[in-house]
């Protein structure tokens, strides 16, 4: 049954709750490796012996399996939470290997990301593991080249088009935001040298064509989708920004944290991550007991609803409005207050 209380639970009165979601089943975390990792590998190979039928058929395989690779690093993503397996040293070697395949380095990310939870809605404390985002003083502040560079960030082209490849494919490849620390350049120069064998077996076992046509669109595809993902769990026009004086942890991970309401098949591709504010609110639950929450908590089932075709609007929100407490878009900010 469904729970209905009569009034609104605040961020925190709902840690209580959702504690009892917290354990992972290793079994059912295993399986869920299984039937992610194993399609994942079927249709490389299906793609891989396309190939010699047609580079066309070898290239859709590819960027299809760039969905089951989104899976993959929601995987990764529950290894760097805790939330994945109970064995801490077995869940993190699990989520270096397959940082291997995400071209993601395990630590980096792993510390990256909890900064990102650490301070998320906050306007003192951005810059890591976040999407760039400016308020109306900040942009107004700016000269107009930093408005130019600005306004080019967050062009969709270069977000969500640019961005994902470069991110991964280039950014990752360096430990940045932690250059000074040793074990974040163990770990990305780890990943590094692992990826350039896989790349070099692949190259030894058939020439380019695989790696151009089959290992890089699963990467680009699933880059794509994972920062697009991203974006609009956090930049959506009702989300939560204050200054470090009136933050408060939980209250910014439940409100400002959307959940996207996919098709049963994409929410199962992307790892129930469009649960986003119940992940941000309690990151120890694991991926498979999010849509758990939902089912039994009609409240957070309803809260902070985002469609796909709403999704989509959010793509023009480029400034957080401190007046109105909601970002808004370069034109709605030009008509109010008057700047380009």
């Amino acid at each position: 049954m469904l729970d209905q209380p009569l009034s609104p639970r605040s961020a925190r009165e709902w840690l209580t709750t959702l504690a009892r979601y917290r354990d992972p089943s290793t079994p059912r975390s295993l399986f869920e490796l299984a039937v992610t990792l194993l399609p994942l590998t079927a249709i490389w190979a299906l793609a891989w012996a396309a190939l010699s039928v047609s580079p066309w058929l070898a290239l859709i395989l590819a960027a299809a399996n760039g969905l089951f690779l989104v899976r993959i690093f929601i995987i990764q993503h529950d290894c760097g939470h805790g939330s994945f397996l109970k064995n801490r040293r077995a869940q993190d070697w699990v989520g270096r290997s397959l940082g291997v395949l995400t071209l993601t380095p395990y630590a980096v990310w792993k510390r990256t990301h909890a900064i990102h939870h650490a301070y998320h809605g906050n306007l003192d404390q951005r810059g890591i593991g976040d999407v760039m985002t400016l308020t109306i003083d900040e942009y107004r502040a700016r000269s107009g080249f930093g408005r130019f560079m600005y306004r080019l960030y967050r062009h969709p082209m270069v977000l969500f088009v640019l961005g994902p490849s470069y991110l991964f494919i280039l950014q990752n490849r360096l430990p940045l935001g932690l250059m000074g620390q040793r074990q974040y350049w163990m770990s990305a120069m780890g990943t590094n040298a692992a990826i350039a064998v896989l790349v070099a077996l692949i190259v030894w076992a058939g020439g380019w064509l695989p790696v151009l046509l089959v290992f890089l669109p699963t990467v680009v595809v699933a880059a794509t989708i994972g920062v697009w993902l991203f974006y609009v769990q956090h930049q959506f026009e009702e989300t939560h920004w204050s200054r470090a004086e009136d933050w408060q942890i939980h209250d910014a991970a439940l409100e400002g944290s959307s959940h996207y309401v996919l098709p049963q098949p994409l929410r199962w591709l992307t790892g129930n991550i469009g649960i986003h504010h119940v992940h941000h609110l309690y990151s120890r639950i694991p991926f498979y007991r999010l849509g758990e929450v939902i089912r039994d908590h009609r409240e957070l089932a309803e809260a902070q609803r985002l469609t796909i075709r709403e999704s989509l609007s959010a793509v023009r929100l480029h400034l957080w409005d401190d007046p109105q407490g909601k970002l808004i878009s370069f034109a709605e900010a030009r008509a109010r207050y008057g700047i380009a």
